[in-house]
């Protein structure tokens, strides 16, 4: 299997700095693993999109756009559970 390339957008950047100090190395290493595994086991398909998925990490949901044609995972979103669908 080929190695996807994981790329942040500014603004999921942003939203990972303003999280806890203790969740950002978990969310951190859970997109890291992405690369080699672009569907772990609980990702899901967002409804009415075509390549939208979100991944769980604790309370937090990392949103993201899995283009297998082109082996790229852009992370758009990294909010808490209760504002990621927003």
């Amino acid at each position: 299997m080929a190695s996807y390339q994981v790329e942040w957008k500014r603004s999921a950047v942003k939203e990972l700095e303003k999280l806890l100090g203790q969740i950002i190395p978990k969310i951190v290493s859970a997109v890291d693993e992405l690369s080699n595994d672009p569907f772990p086991q609980g990702v899901r398909k967002l409804v009415g999109s075509e390549h939208t998925y979100r991944i769980r990490v604790g309370d937090y949901r990392v949103i993201c756009d899995i283009f297998e044609s082109r082996l790229i995972v852009e992370i758009i979103r990294v909010r808490h559970r209760k504002d990621a669908y927003r």
